[in-house]
């Protein structure tokens, strides 16, 4: 495989130095990618970033996937208003193991083969780096009118933030130009690959290496994922969507997916999997045909949640997503955990009852009606559970005067009641 070649069809190149796709025919290369270590799971913002380096293994180079330990510590002024929080060495050392994790799912770390991907941490090499050395070997061969020329700098220093640019974050460029400096010596590595904001810092490290000892290095960026209606890529009414289940339920991520526009979908379904021109191709055929079928998500979200996650809990989001739409079976309901459970009925209508009330068990049509308003009235209600209109935790009510009680309860807490096809209402019993 061709990995420019790979990339163009995907529409994950933004911007390449001149000879970098000579270099990659001719030898297989070292690149580098940086990941800022600020927490201890990456978002989808940083999947485009990694899919790269998945694509670069793939097509039989070797990947670094660098932890910016020291850069972390000072924060990148690229396309920031305000200079980011500062880490301690123990948070960092946790984050970049967490990371690690994350990253396996995607990289080969393991095998014994010659282009096995790695992880280096930028903090080792630069924690006994003392201000003098670093003035010395580094500051020396780059020029102040070089770094003041790089657009970050310039639009900070423009009056586009009320706090300016501490000297901390514009020594930053030389920061990372050292890391594509100490790689390119200890490692081999002759090209660094980020999103377009990191353009002017990966030039400056190729300027360093260039003006250092000769050598030469290359660049290689891809565009910053963005929506069709021109919104933040990856951003929800919650926040960012993290990959770490922890922060973002299996079920919330696959729904993420799932729900992206069709023009989106055209375009993640190449940037976020690895399926082939061909199988994207037929399928956006397919899609086109009947887009109320979904067919580019439903693959999407698929694709990319057992990627990250696993195929069972792809198939559990699945299962998840089907109660809400009507499908789902009072077993499958009873299957999820408390998390997916509220994640799928998040914005449904509330009510909380007594524990103590159902203990003794409630007639069906007075816990509907008094404890917890489902129906207007007791007469509407039985009118809809003669129809077969009424459900309790997906199984039909057959009599609206029904007794239940705690042992209904799913999570030994809930209730579901379903009104019509619809309507769904959840009950919390405290």
């Amino acid at each position: 495989m061709n990995f420019v070649e790979e990339l163009k069809w995907r529409g994950m190149v933004h911007t390449m130095m001149p000879g970098t796709e000579e270099l990659l025919a001719k030898e297989q290369v070292t690149a580098y990618l940086g990941i800022d270590p600020t927490a201890d799971s990456l978002h989808i913002g940083h999947l485009c970033g990694v899919m790269m380096l998945r694509h670069f293994q793939r097509c039989g180079h070797k990947p670094l996937a660098l932890i910016g330990g020291a850069t972390g510590m000072i924060g990148d002024p690229s396309g920031k208003s305000a200079e980011r929080n500062l880490l301690d060495e123990e948070t960092l050392r946790h984050n970049q193991a967490c990371i690690k994790e994350q990253l396996a799912k995607f990289l080969d770390f393991e095998s014994d083969a010659s282009n096995k991907a790695e992880l280096v941490n930028n903090y080792d090499w630069m924690k006994n780096f003392s201000f003098l050395d670093f003035a010395r070997e580094v500051g020396k061969h780059i020029t102040v009118n070089y770094m003041m020329a790089k657009d970050s700098v310039k639009k900070r220093l423009n009056g586009e933030s009320r706090d300016g640019l501490s000297f901390t974050e514009f020594t930053y460029q030389l920061l990372q130009g050292y890391d594509f400096l100490h790689l390119y010596e200890t490692k081999g590595c002759k090209l660094q690959m980020g999103g377009s904001d990191q353009w002017g810092n990966i030039t400056t490290g190729s300027e360093l290496i260039r003006r250092t000892n000769g050598g030469e290095a290359f660049a290689l960026t891809c565009p910053l994922i963005t929506k069709a209606d021109g919104g933040k890529f990856g951003k929800t009414e919650s926040g960012n969507v993290w990959l770490d289940a922890k922060y973002t339920s299996p079920y919330k991520f696959f729904q993420f997916w799932l729900n992206v526009s069709d023009d989106d979908a055209a375009r993640y379904i190449k940037i976020f999997t690895s399926l082939t021109k061909e199988e994207i191709d037929r399928l956006t055929a397919e899609h086109a045909e009947a887009p109320h079928l979904r067919v580019l998500q439903k693959r999407l979200a698929k694709e990319v949640t057992i990627m990250v996650h696993s195929e069972e809990e792809y198939n559990a989001a699945v299962e998840a997503s089907e109660i809400l739409f009507g499908n789902g079976t009072s077993a499958a309901l009873k299957k999820l955990d408390e998390a997916t459970l509220l994640a799928v009925f998040e914005g449904v209508p509330q009510f909380e009852v007594s524990k103590e009330a159902l203990g003794e068990g409630l007639k069906a049509v007075d816990l509907f009606t008094d404890h917890a308003p489902v129906f207007a009235s007791k007469g509407e209600m039985r009118k809809l559970v003669q129809g077969g209109g009424v459900s309790v935790n997906k199984e039909k009510l057959a009599v609206f005067d029904q007794l239940i009680g705690t042992s209904e309860l799913l999570d030994g807490k809930y209730l579901l009641v379903q009104r019509g096809k619809k309507n769904y209402f959840l009950i919390i019993a405290k």
